[in-house]
């Protein structure tokens, strides 16, 4: 019955985040604001782990390919390192990232503001305090996840070929090969559209846990906890839908 209770509250949550804000220059200063401190601050920690996974990938796909019974050529290389960075690791892996960044200082903040009676302020001034504190946060995510995405993907792509340059693996102009096949342009919809729905999770289920907090500090750390791990299961979960709906 708690769940149930939850994901009602979170439902009513929804309605009343989408309502007209109070004023649209105040609305648009704070999605600014919120696209700096929730996606800009994320571009190192981003490249950082693109880069390396890239690497990652790209020297397990060579290793397998090693492996196989019938020679492949390393173009393949770089067209396995970028489909794998497409189709799972970017949208997924970041998102659960972003979701441990993102997501907590979004609970974090937001439940401070509860316990601190910022919220309660608001509401007695008459102002929509749900779309007020979560509506911005939420547009920022939506529209500046999916070009860290881009970022990643290309960092990750790159990672693949420094490499190869690096171990002596594979040649640039292989690598170049591989990344020139032709793919179903499908793929690119489906990265977009599980990163565009990932970042609707990491800031409204961080914000729904970060509203309804009660207590001190305390319980706003362990709402900043249960915020996270309940955006990656969730993420996981949709992940499967996703795939299940557009590429099945």
């Amino acid at each position: 019955m708690h769940t149930l209770r939850n994901i009602g509250q979170y439902f009513l949550l929804l309605g009343k985040v989408f309502k007209k804000p109070e004023k649209r220059k105040i609305y648009l200063q704070m999605t600014l604001r919120e696209i700096d401190n929730l996606g800009s601050s994320s571009l190192g920690i981003v490249a950082f782990i693109s880069l390396f996974m890239g690497s990652v990938v790209a020297i397990q796909m060579y290793n397998n390919l090693k492996q196989a019974t019938i020679p492949i050529p390393n173009d393949y290389i770089g067209h396995a390192t970028k489909m794998i960075l497409i189709l799972e690791f970017c949208p997924t892996i970041i998102s659960i990232i972003l979701a441990g960044k993102v997501g907590s200082f979004i609970a974090s903040s937001i439940g401070t503001m509860r316990t601190t009676e910022q919220i309660d302020a608001l509401e007695v001034m008459g102002v929509n305090s749900v779309s007020f504190l979560i509506l911005p946060k939420v547009t920022a995510c939506v529209l500046f996840n999916p070009i860290l995405i881009l970022i990643s993907l290309s960092l990750g792509i790159f990672g693949g070929w420094f490499t190869g340059e690096l171990t002596g693996k594979w040649a640039s102009a292989q690598y170049i090969t591989g990344l020139q096949m032709q793919e179903t342009p499908w793929f690119y919809w489906y990265c977009i559209t599980k990163t565009i729905v990932f970042a609707f999770v990491i800031a409204t289920v961080p914000a729904f846990f970060g509203y309804y907090v009660k207590g001190g500090s305390l319980e706003v750390g362990k709402a900043s906890t249960q915020a996270v791990v309940w955006t990656c299961v969730l993420i996981i979960v949709l992940d499967l839908v996703i795939t299940q709906m557009m590429l099945s």
